[in-house]
């Protein structure tokens, strides 16, 4: 693709996840040519300092992946529901990528925390725990559909991933036994098959056995038995199946125990958009 290169910011607390959320944004910057940003945000100024010093270490870390992206550090005083956002919009961020220390770490942030941190930016996320990317990058990609039409905007950022790694798209849907429900995932999927179709994406479409009640662990059942790279999904707090259901769902797809990185997004307003953009595939 040839469109304009967005920036990666990483957030950092100089933990395993935060380096395996670095290991994600290098091989991801060096497929797509962006440049990384490294981001630690402290309490005080008098941290400022020390946090500059740790940053350097990251950046040469950084470079031992790839030697081509250029990293920048950053250091931030304030609080990391705000500042996040502030430093990707500063820097023209198009993606953010995030560890989380899953439903029962109480470093940096866990699951419930990353959702409040997702959901104070317009910036798509890949949330990253333990699992270091492998060297193909995210070749099968899981994208759940269900009968809002918000779902349908995901579809944009997931494919310009598929043609960056030459993904295969796995699209999903839970069972509904209602006709006119029914009917609803249907032409969804009819959607996703065309829009994917057209940009000759790979791609195959699920209806899981599970209704909508059951659909997150449907969704992370699936990923695991296709050994997914990603589940891409979109801000679980409104206008989502997941959404209705309540935050531990929501915390239990970021935080899957099977440690695969999730991508979430905020629906836009216009558009069918994500408002990541990527080049290369």
């Amino acid at each position: 693709m040839s469109r304009t290169t967005s920036k990666i910011l990483v957030p950092t607390d100089f933990t395993k996840v935060a380096d395996c959320a670095l290991n994600h944004a290098m091989t991801v910057a060096g497929k797509t040519g962006a440049p990384v940003h490294i981001v630690h945000v402290v309490e005080k100024q008098a941290h400022v300092e020390e946090a500059r010093r740790k940053l350097e270490l990251e950046v040469a870390r950084a470079k031992k992946w790839n030697e081509a992206v250029t990293v920048t550090p950053m250091v931030r005083v304030g609080s990391i529901y705000e500042d996040i956002g502030d430093a990707a919009a500063e820097v023209g961020a198009g993606m953010i990528i995030m560890g989380t220390h899953g439903m029962r770490g109480m470093q940096f942030i866990t699951g419930s925390r990353a959702l409040r941190v997702i959901t104070s930016s317009s910036v798509p996320f890949v949330v990253v725990q333990e699992r270091m990317i492998k060297d193909v990058g995210y070749r099968n990609i899981v994208v759940p559909l269900d009968l809002h039409k918000e779902t349908r905007q995901k579809l944009t950022l997931v494919a310009e991933m598929a043609k960056t790694f030459g993904s295969k798209v796995h699209l999903l849907t839970p069972k509904e036994d209602d006709e006119f429900l029914h009917k609803q995932l249907l032409n969804s999927l009819r959607f996703a098959d065309q829009y994917l179709g057209e940009r000759g994406i790979e791609h195959v479409a699920t209806i899981s056995k599970e209704d909508s009640g059951d659909f997150v662990k449907a969704v992370v059942r699936h990923a695991v038995e296709i050994d997914a790279d990603l589940i891409a999904i979109m801000n679980l707090t409104e206008g989502n199946i997941f959404g209705l259901l309540g935050v531990p769902y929501e915390q239990e797809i970021i935080a899957n125990e099977a440690q695969i990185p999730v991508m979430c997004m905020n629906p836009v307003t216009t558009g069918v958009g994500g408002g990541w953009t990527m080049q290369g595939g």
